[in-house]
């Protein structure tokens, strides 16, 4: 039951919504948690029984480790290593294909939806709690609630626990906030169900020709096909997390700023999945810099930096290479720049070499990602050929749309005309044309049964 589900959309968000607001304020955590696990239940009992153990083992083990803090014990060390082992291992066992020999059995049968986005925040929080930055909070249902609550299981945002104690207590369930949750997860859902799914069908066509017989031009379109639709998708769900949290009170950070056609790399990197970058620099950059000043380790440290979150976003030695590749562009994007060669070509060649570099997110291992790459400078051959003109005339208004939807252009616009005259007009169309996108995103989930297709299982 993901958030883009008919069952969610009309029955579960309503009827949880409506239970919230009659609950009481000081039972409001306990009924958010209940139907947080009801959320998670509807994925599978065994999903459900995971998820309990997962968040019982961590709220045990951060007890603990705060317990034996307050002795200054180094017994303290042994819950915190036995409960960072335990998650991950939990995440590698469902996410990854290099350590088979320790999965699951039960993985084979269910796939632990947001596993990557709740292990880094119970990481986290183990490590706050054991640095003695924040104390072991005593309320299981607060700590689950952190864990499992649904608006944010899916796409996060991950955030720290002190953090998102202040968002529960500073709740705030207004009208306005209610109709903003409401349009911020419509948008979402267009963005997911019209734009990302679009995407796909065109990415899925051409990925199917296979890289032998591929045309250059066709590969080219296939990858920014790509791009664009993991955009969508990843930031597709995330606002409607947000949405979802604005209609029960809660404020969480977003976590896509725009960041397709940045004009530098580096602002492509800051923009895009802004808490995942700002966690792993945060509790392994940011330790290991400390150790040293030199400049060579700093460098060294960004490569590492998006090493590891390519490697996270999927498991594989491909996706690792992303971020190699990713970390080594701003390198030399940061002594070019001092050049003055990138004022006027900013965005054109960020959105190249973001471009080229998806390729290796884009495929399950390195052979495959090169093979793409040599499809798309001509290895086959072809350079343009009748598939080429068939897509191309197929879906050059979808992509046009897109590139100018992956901006703030359209945003900008509409913030400028509410600074003027026409402002009231704007207020009046602004729901209408909400309602015509949640009509739509209806209509094409009704029609194709769902809408479940994620690029990255997070």
């Amino acid at each position: 039951m993901l958030y883009s589900s008919l069952l969610f959309i009309y029955g579960f968000f309503p009827a949880a919504l409506g239970i919230y607001y009659i609950t009481p304020r000081k039972f409001k955590d306990i009924a958010l948690l209940l139907e947080s696990m009801i959320f998670c239940g509807a994925f599978g009992l065994k999903y459900l029984g995971f998820i309990m153990i997962f968040t019982v083992v961590n709220y045990v083990a951060a007890r603990s480790i705060y317990s034996l803090n307050g002795r200054n014990s180094p017994m303290r060390r042994i819950p915190f290593a036995a409960a960072l082992i335990f998650d991950i291992l939990s995440l590698f066992s469902f996410r990854s294909d290099i350590l088979n020999f320790l999965s699951l059995k039960m993985t084979d049968n269910f796939f632990a939806v947001g596993i990557s986005m709740y292990t880094l925040s119970a990481i986290g929080y183990l490590i706050d709690v054991y640095t003695g930055k924040i104390k072991a909070d005593v309320n299981f249902v607060r700590f689950a609630l952190f864990i499992m609550m649904f608006p944010r299981l899916i796409m996060g945002p991950v955030v720290s626990y002190d953090y998102f104690v202040r968002i529960l207590k500073n709740r705030r369930i207004t009208m306005n906030g209610l109709g903003n949750g409401v349009m911020l997860f419509i948008k979402g859902l267009a963005k997911k169900i019209i734009f990302a799914d679009t995407l796909y069908m065109l990415y899925s066509a051409i990925k199917s020709i296979g890289t032998d017989n591929i045309a250059a031009a066709s590969a080219w379109m296939g990858i920014i096909a790509y791009t664009l639709c993991l955009y969508f998708t990843l930031c597709g769900f995330s606002e409607m997390g947000l949405g979802i949290a604005s209609c029960f009170g809660l404020k969480f950070p977003s976590s896509f700023n725009y960041p397709i056609l940045s004009s530098r790399i580096r602002y492509f990197c800051s923009r895009w999945n802004i808490q995942i970058v700002q966690w792993f620099r945060k509790y392994i950059i940011s330790p290991i810099s400390e150790l040293t000043e030199s400049k060579l380790a700093g460098r060294l440290g960004i490569i590492l930096l998006w090493t590891i979150i390519g490697f996270w976003y999927g498991f594989n030695f491909s996706s690792a290479l992303w971020g190699i590749l990713m970390g080594a562009a701003i390198l030399l994007e940061n002594k070019i720049q001092k050049l003055k060669m990138l004022k006027s070509t900013g965005i054109i060649y960020t959105f190249a070499v973001t471009t080229v570099l998806a390729i290796f997110i884009s495929n399950d291992s390195i052979s495959a990602s090169v093979h793409y790459f040599f499809a798309m400078i001509g290895g086959t051959g072809v350079i343009v050929d009748q598939l080429t003109t068939y897509f191309l005339r197929s879906y050059v208004v979808a992509l046009i749309i897109t590139m100018y939807a992956a901006t703030d252009l359209f945003k900008n616009m509409i913030s400028r005309l509410m600074q003027t005259r026409f402002r009231i007009v704007v207020s009046i169309f602004k729901p209408v044309v909400m309602m015509a996108l949640f009509a739509i995103c209806t209509a094409l989930i009704s029609y194709s049964g769902c809408s479940e297709m994620i690029l990255v299982r997070l």
